[in-house]
């Protein structure tokens, strides 16, 4: 993200940029910063935008080959091509002699690094990689947001809303914009505030049904899985994510026993930092062997599933009547 900064504060552009990763709003950002850096808001003529497969190469080259219209940048921007994912040789060996006036921006959801595509992207220009951010980043991120709009949290009220939101930076926007209405007039958000209108996320939800199987609750895990039908979840999704919980805790139980500090635990597990100690609060109501047997049965509730065994609303019920 640097390197992107730099070339724009420069005004010096190398001629093609991929930006990936699974954090939507940093990658539009970012996007939006390369396009208005390289050609003005009014310069139709310049820009030229794609998007989906089915995009041909020969036609984006022949695009490339021809001059900015009273313009010092041809701009091409193209997102979710499909092109880091499969075969594009025609795409990879342009990339080596990309005209001087154009400049590629690529943002994709999905690449593979062994493409040939990713490889001549990254020996031709910068390759950036956009992941979730850490809970310190995520902070100071809201915090400027709550400046701007002449707005204070406490710390327990920030730690309340990021448990709601995660740290999907897109999903946060959207939570801050509708704390900024609710709270119009005042200057403390509150706790309530952020009961009030903050949505939790399935995977909050799917955090709080396996602790309520952990407690013996299976009335109310049940409950929480038919709220989550009537959202439209589907039952496989919710199967992936029930077992995707109980690896997680698996891995922070064995990690803690091993004396690793929070921040370690979190990069290892691949969860926010301010969520670990909710995790570790969660594995404690679970023995190792249960664990381990909790991640068994939904491999197998998935398999059954797979192989029409069973369907998928009822494996999940059974998984979850049988404490999983």
């Amino acid at each position: 993200m640097k390197g992107i900064d730099e070339d724009i504060k420069k005004g010096s552009f190398l001629p093609v940029y991929l930006l990936y990763g699974e954090e939507a709003y940093l990658k539009k950002q970012y996007g939006q910063k390369l396009k208005h850096a390289l050609v003005s808001q009014e310069d139709t003529m310049n820009a030229s935008f794609y998007e989906g497969k089915g995009i041909h190469p020969g036609e984006i080259i022949d695009l490339a080959e021809t001059l900015p219209f009273f313009a010092e940048h041809r701009l091409i921007f193209i997102e979710n091509s499909g092109f880091f994912k499969g075969s594009c040789e025609e795409m990879a060996d342009y990339m080596k002699h990309i005209a001087e006036s154009t400049c590629f921006v690529f943002v994709e959801d999905e690449i593979d690094k062994r493409s040939k595509m990713y490889k001549a992207v990254k020996n031709a220009g910068r390759a950036v990689e956009f992941t979730r951010q850490k809970e310190t980043l995520l902070v100071q991120w809201i915090l400027t947001r709550l400046k701007r709009e002449n707005k204070k949290i406490t710390q327990p009220v920030m730690q309340l809303f990021l448990e709601k939101t995660g740290n999907d930076m897109e999903n946060i926007d959207k939570e801050l914009e509708k704390l900024f209405c609710y709270t119009l007039g005042r200057e403390i958000i509150t706790q309530e505030d952020v009961e009030a209108v903050c949505t939790v996320q399935i995977t909050g939800k799917i955090f709080e049904m396996v602790n309520e199987i952990a407690e013996g609750k299976k009335k109310h895990a049940m409950e929480l899985y038919y709220d989550l039908l009537a959202l439209k979840e589907p039952p496989m999704r919710i199967l992936f994510l029930i077992g995707r919980q109980f690896q997680i805790l698996l891995q922070v139980k064995d990690l803690q026993s091993q004396g690793y500090d929070k921040g370690f635990i979190a990069s290892k597990a691949g969860v926010p930092e301010f969520a670990v100690r909710k995790h570790m609060a969660q594995a404690r109501g679970f023995t190792v062997e249960q664990l381990k047997e909790a991640v068994a049965n939904c491999v197998q509730a998935e398999e059954d599933v797979k192989t029409g065994n069973m369907n998928d609303k009822m494996a999940v019920e059974l998984l979850i009547a049988a404490k999983v």
